[in-house]
């Protein structure tokens, strides 16, 4: 299978998404594309997307909420909207916002976007299956700049003291946050020391590979502890203007700038002028 190519579709996909609705986080959402086409096309996660809500479901939780378009893809692509519905990303009367909003958005469990909060919440879904001895896994995507906030490791203790092994932590280390590098704004170089301390099975993945990041997700341990994947990742990956650049955590190319996109994600001059002219639509 061409991943490459696949990937890059999504990519465009989410670009052509967010110039129509001329706002968004579009780094932050290349940078997850490969884990959120593992977890959902390549169906490590066990959902129903005719049946949201079914109690048998694993769930799915963006902590980081600004990477919204990655996630609102895979839900289009897997069936819980159609394509105007991602369309509408954004608009007036939508029901897909800048960031995940729950109960409005089909799949979404969680709002989220507020960093920090996406993580204690999966660990309280996470220790309620324990209770119902119910079997299902809780996965969390959380961003590495967002591991700076104090209630990520509240979690984490007391998922590891409540052994809740239900509970996989997706860490995307991008290594770049809002306004610079995460080391140069906190001093860490590396997560992975952090997560084993609080408890958790950690495993380090290039978070680009998919068949890595499949494997690992398919492979884990069984041990009692929460399990952490350190998605090593580059930020607004697919497009060498905003690749590891934090210039580019919240803003769309002007003229000049968009024909990198245009050339490294084969987005033709037809599709640039269809998503301007879905700019002032309303839902």
């Amino acid at each position: 299978m061409d991943y490459e190519k696949i990937t890059k579709e999504i990519r465009k996909e989410i670009f052509l998404t967010a110039f129509g609705a001329n706002i968004a986080h579009i780094a932050s959402a290349f940078s997850i594309v490969e884990v959120m086409y593992v977890l959902y096309e390549q169906k490590i996660l066990h959902y129903d997307p005719l049946n949201p809500t079914a109690d048998d479901r694993d769930w799915f939780i963006l902590s980081k909420g600004h990477g919204s378009l990655a996630l609102y893809y895979e839900l289009y692509k897997c069936g819980f909207f159609d394509k105007d519905m991602l369309r509408s990303f954004s608009k007036p009367g939508t029901v897909l916002g800048g960031e995940p909003c729950y109960p409005l958005t089909p799949g979404v469990e969680c709002s989220s976007g507020s960093l920090g909060h996406g993580l204690s919440f999966a660990v309280g879904v996470a220790k309620s299956k324990k209770i119902d001895g119910r079997n299902e896994n809780v996965y969390c995507l959380v961003g590495d700049g967002e591991c700076e906030e104090g209630s990520t490791w509240e979690a984490l203790m007391f998922a590891s003291h409540m052994n809740l092994d239900n509970l996989i932590i997706l860490v995307d280390c991008n290594k770049i946050q809002k306004m610079d590098s995460v080391e140069k704004v906190i001093g860490i170089k590396s997560l992975k020391p952090y997560f084993e301390t609080f408890g958790c099975d950690v495993y380090e993945v290039d978070g680009h590979n998919i068949d890595e990041i499949r494997e690992c997700l398919q492979n884990m341990n069984t041990s009692s502890k929460p399990k952490a994947v350190l998605l090593n990742t580059v930020k607004g990956k697919g497009v060498s203007i905003i690749e590891n650049n934090a210039n580019w955590h919240w803003r769309l190319p002007k003229k000049k700038e968009l024909k990198y996109f245009m050339q490294e994600l084969n987005i033709s001059e037809e599709e640039v002028e269809y998503a301007k002219s879905l700019r002032n639509s309303v839902v």
